[in-house]
């Protein structure tokens, strides 16, 4: 369970000063080239629908912790070497991520058609990202600091349409509350704001970890 009991909203809100890696070197600019393209599909079928693009974003989300994790441990093993805690991390944040799934799915219900998208988005992403990860595992950790960048900014637009009464600022699904150890009448608005906490955090570790490898700290 996520203990989020230490995170108060005016200092999570403080925090959120635009993070961003700057590339630096062609295999990074592919990183973001690629996640800039990956948005501009969100972009044009969901448009302001942030709940729908929550689900769909955290089904792809929930793919590269899974398959990093999967990765490390057979290359440890491989190797007969320690994976620093590489494995637990990964493994963490693909619960993590799904945890973030399970609750939009509460919040957005979507429909039949938007389900066959969650299959057809997550059938494609697995397979490209586990080439990825294969052959460039530096590349795929940033592309995931800059999917995760995204979803930083993804989530403080939600935040602000929220603020703004365009979206009901409903009340948080029980899992939700359960997971992060919310208080009993928490809604929606706090449940974006510890989710867009776990996506900060993935994002610095993702992009630490490209960096770790590109510097020879993990191979």
């Amino acid at each position: 369970m996520k203990d989020s009991s230490h995170l108060k909203t005016s200092v999570v809100e403080a925090d959120f000063a635009p993070v961003h890696f700057e590339p630096k070197d062609r295999h990074d600019r592919f990183a973001l080239r690629l996640v800039k393209f990956m948005r501009i599909f969100a972009d044009r079928f969901f448009a302001n629908r942030y709940g729908h693009r929550a689900v769909v974003l955290e089904t792809v989300a929930a793919v590269p912790g899974m398959v990093g994790g999967l990765l490390q441990h057979l290359k440890a093993i491989r190797h007969i070497r320690d994976d620093q805690g590489w494995i637990r991390e990964l493994i963490d944040e693909a619960e993590n991520e799904r945890m973030h799934l399970m609750t939009f799915i509460h919040i957005a219900q979507p429909s039949r058609a938007e389900r066959w998208l969650i299959m057809i988005a997550q059938a494609i992403f697995y397979n490209l990202y586990f080439f990825l990860y294969l052959f460039a595992p530096k590349t795929a950790h940033r592309v995931v600091g800059y999917l995760e960048e995204e979803a930083v900014v993804s989530y403080t637009h939600y935040l602000n349409d929220i603020d703004a009464g365009n979206t009901p600022n409903v009340p948080a699904p029980q899992l939700a509350i359960d997971y992060w150890n919310l208080p009993k009448d928490a809604t929606l608005r706090d449940v974006v704001i510890v989710i867009r906490q776990d996506e900060a955090e993935h994002r610095d570790t993702n992009h630490d970890f490209a960096s770790k490898i590109a510097d020879g700290d993990h191979v």
